[in-house]
């Protein structure tokens, strides 16, 4: 099976790379990475209440979906979306268990809400004003290739275009010693049917275990410090407009390979 999309707008933040506009001339290799911290911005299209009680995940995810889109060009709230995250919300999961811990083990609805996996793609409609429909996938080490492929069967069977958001921060302590993630990472893609002003990417699934890629610098630990980070060869691609053929893992076994078509 192979799966053909194109891709009409971009997102992206993590250290170093503050949005697309500055980290593409770094990915494709013109200017050196220089990590810096990153705090995830507040998402300004929600009602300040909203705001207050989004998490960094989510605000990542806003971020990023926000910047694809107007890059795009196309209308927020008319377009499905795909948001894939391993983590979710962590801070809030912590904050849940410890409550759970008290003599009365009381939990604030609040923060149920704001806990369940589908908690970026129900701020996205909040703040876009959209009712379309959005799937919300998990993936552990695979989760950008989980949900990039899950995004592109459905700009494939549907005809039209799709949001696909992927974002993971580093989980507090005492969950950061069973699933380590060190840097937070959030990208997102407008994918839609034919070529693209970025570019297209053909999609396979594949058996066996992905290679590790080439990366330059300091762009190597970012890429095994947060698993949504694995977009980085593909990113890297897009920035250089220049044609590669990739394999990003997915699960144990098994790859998907991309070839990007500038």
């Amino acid at each position: 099976m192979t799966l053909s999309v194109g891709i009409a707008g971009i997102g992206l933040l993590a250290p170093g790379l503050a949005g697309w506009a500055q980290a593409a001339p770094v990915l494709a290799g013109r200017v050196p990475h220089e990590s810096a911290p990153l705090t995830p911005p507040a998402p300004t299209l929600l009602p300040a209440t909203e705001r207050r009680r989004t998490g960094p995940s989510v605000r990542l995810a806003l971020a990023v979906a926000i910047e694809a889109v107007q890059d795009s060009g196309l209308v927020p709230e008319e377009l499905d979306t795909v948001f894939a995250s391993s983590n979710g919300e962590g801070q809030v999961i912590t904050s849940i268990l410890e409550a759970l811990h008290t003599p009365d083990g009381a939990i604030s609805p609040t923060q149920f809400h704001n806990s369940v996996h589908n908690a970026a793609a129900g701020y996205w409609g909040i703040a876009v004003g959209s009712s379309r429909p959005s799937v919300s996938l998990g993936g552990h080490d695979g989760v950008f290739a989980t949900g990039l492929l899950h995004a592109a069967a459905q700009v494939v069977a549907g005809g039209q275009a799709v949001l696909f958001v992927a974002h993971d921060v580093p989980l507090p302590p005492p969950l950061d010693a069973l699933r380590v993630t060190t840097e937070p990472f959030a990208m997102a893609l407008v994918l839609v049917p034919g070529p693209g002003r970025h570019g297209s990417l053909r999609l396979a699934p594949q058996p066996g275990a992905a290679a590790l890629p080439d990366l330059p610098g300091s762009l190597v630990a970012l890429h095994v410090a947060n698993p949504v980070a694995r977009a980085l060869p593909v990113l890297a691609a897009l920035a250089g407009g220049r044609a590669a053929a990739l394999d990003v893992p997915m699960l144990e076994d098994a790859r998907l390979h991309l070839d990007v078509v500038p």
